[in-house]
């Protein structure tokens, strides 16, 4: 039976629409007053009442792009909105034309139309924007007053100037609150990690990744939703619901060292500040998730693979009181199982922001993980607790703590772990940003569920020893386009520990049993 788990957060691609650029700002400023309707807008924030202008340099007012202040152009007030004449229908197209349905001829803003994009006015993507305020094409993520932004610490014309990548291409576009996408990762590392890269010296194709997903938005009464997801690649195969060794779901769509893997199938039910998922879903568990996209490095942490689950089947319910903290709770058939049962535990946790640039998440699960015929009985219980620090408008710290604590019928420890994970990531621009990670691992003597298939027999209960892992990996984000993401780094992993009794329980780490390793890698994601 494996024992590898998955932390896993879900990030979606935004989809916006921009408009051509014009040589002259006053005559661009004439040309969109003709084909746009002002209207009174929500004063932007951290203004303190000042009548900033409009930056009209060099692109007509787009609808979805932030307010920000011009860069000396005189323009329309920065308490202004502009509304275009085409409805939402319009929008969403994708680049293979159509889209998906209309949903009318509703305006920007309309509240019947769950996809209908917002009226702000924005400059031109290659305009300076203001120190604090998004500036549209200069968010790389979360936008520029954030620390995955293009922030303003180091100076504005460094951060969003240097870099405009425009908007993503989609095959399918979003309308109505339907989407579907995708990407493709494929990768090279020199080394085996038992973690995702286990497939040395070669060029593999990670993640063939197709999604299609129906927001449930309750702003506007009960909205009903739902969310498929379909991988094939070399990670498919630990993506898959190993929990139960007995090939049932997904668990024997296997092809060599590839596989397919259908990780998410549920429905959603949203009702104003509250939404309640049931099927087979991501785990709240950890930073660090399966989706190639949404980790900042091409490696994993050995407390994600090693320490957290995957995928859950169950229920859980998230309730965001504020716009500063909110809740989870459910019920799940143990761990990274698929539609079948695998025990019983409690999925729940708490994310509460303490200022504007700290945040904590707290999630635990706990109960039964595994409890099928053909497996190893385990329980316990298992949290994660992520702070998340914007140090400046470019730099971000994020610190991950694990425990886990697990035992078998006989009340014998199955799994004993504690980590400690720490992230730096400093934004160059919205085309490349810079990352560091060190990580601590711990396994306590008396773990046995690390003991590898080919342990010899008797030694069931024969402790390794305690060991600790310690790892190094340095890494950058470079996006040529807006699509394509380039994720080079090197990694250095220490194990201090019985190297005999390792190997001798057949859990040798690291390639050729070695107590040390260097590790260079790099992928390239293509989204769509």
């Amino acid at each position: 039976m494996k024992f590898h788990n998955l932390a896993a957060t879900l990030l979606l691609t935004a989809f916006a629409s921009g408009l051509t650029a014009q040589n002259s700002a006053q005559a661009q400023y004439q040309h969109a007053s003709n084909r746009y309707q002002v209207r009174q807008a929500i004063p932007v924030a951290g203004l303190q009442g000042r009548v900033a202008q409009v930056n009209c340099c060099s692109a007509a007012p787009n609808c979805g792009c932030d307010m920000s202040p011009g860069c000396g152009v005189d323009g329309p007030a920065c308490g202004m909105e502009v509304a275009p004449e085409p409805s939402c229908g319009v929008v969403g197209g994708g680049i293979l034309g159509g889209g998906f349905p209309s949903c009318g001829n509703a305006q920007c803003n309309d509240p019947g139309c769950a996809a209908a994009p917002s009226c702000e006015m924005g400059p031109s993507c290659g305009a300076q924007p203001s120190c604090g305020v998004p500036s549209c094409g200069c968010e790389l993520g979360v936008g520029c007053g954030s620390a995955f932004g293009g922030g303003c610490g180091g100076g504005c014309p460094l951060s969003c100037g240097s870099c405009n990548l425009g908007d993503p291409l989609s095959l399918f576009g979003e309308t109505c609150g339907l989407s579907a996408g995708g990407w493709v990762s494929i990768g090279y590392h020199s080394k085996n990690l038992p973690l995702f890269n286990s497939h040395a010296d070669r060029v593999n194709v990670h993640q063939a990744w197709l999604y299609a997903e129906k927001e449930a938005d309750g702003s506007n009464g009960l909205g009903l939703g739902g969310r498929i997801d379909y991988v094939y690649g070399v990670d498919a195969q630990d993506t898959q619901s190993f929990g139960i060794a007995n090939n049932h779901w997904d668990n024997d769509w296997d092809h060599g060292i590839y596989g397919s893997a259908l990780p998410q199938l549920y429905m959603e039910a949203a009702y104003g500040n509250l939404s309640v998922k049931a099927g087979h879903f991501f785990t709240i568990i950890g930073w660090e998730v399966v989706t190639a996209p949404d980790n900042f490095f091409y490696s994993h942490a050995y407390t994600m693979y090693n320490s957290e689950p995957f995928t859950h089947t169950g229920v859980l319910a998230t309730l965001t009181a504020s716009e500063d903290l909110t809740f989870y709770g459910g019920y799940t058939l143990g761990w990274d199982s698929g539609f079948e049962d695998n025990g019983d535990s409690f999925l729940g946790g708490v994310s509460v922001s303490l200022t504007d640039k700290l945040s904590l998440t707290y999630a635990s699960t706990g109960g039964r993980f595994a409890d099928s015929p053909n497996g190893t009985l385990e329980k316990g219980y298992m949290h994660s607790l992520v702070a998340d620090l914007a140090v400046t408008d470019s730099l971000q710290y994020i610190m991950q703590s694990d425990l886990l604590d697990t035992e078998n019928n006989a009340g014998e420890t199955v799994r004993d772990t504690i980590g400690l994970n720490n992230y730096l990531i400093y934004s160059v621009n919205d085309c490349l940003s810079l990352g560091a990670r060190y990580e601590w691992w711990n396994v306590s003597a008396d773990s046995q569920g690390f003991y590898g298939d080919a342990a010899p027999a008797g030694l069931a209960n024969v402790a390794t020893g305690d060991f600790d892992v310690t790892a190094l990996t340095l890494g950058l984000n470079y996006k040529p386009h807006a699509n394509v993401i380039v994720r080079p780094e090197i990694r250095w992993d220490w194990i201090d520990g019985d190297m005999n009794a390792l190997a001798l329980a057949d859990n040798t780490i690291l390639e050729d049993a070695d107590d040390s390793q260097t590790t260079f890698g790099i992928d390239t994601i293509f989204t769509f």
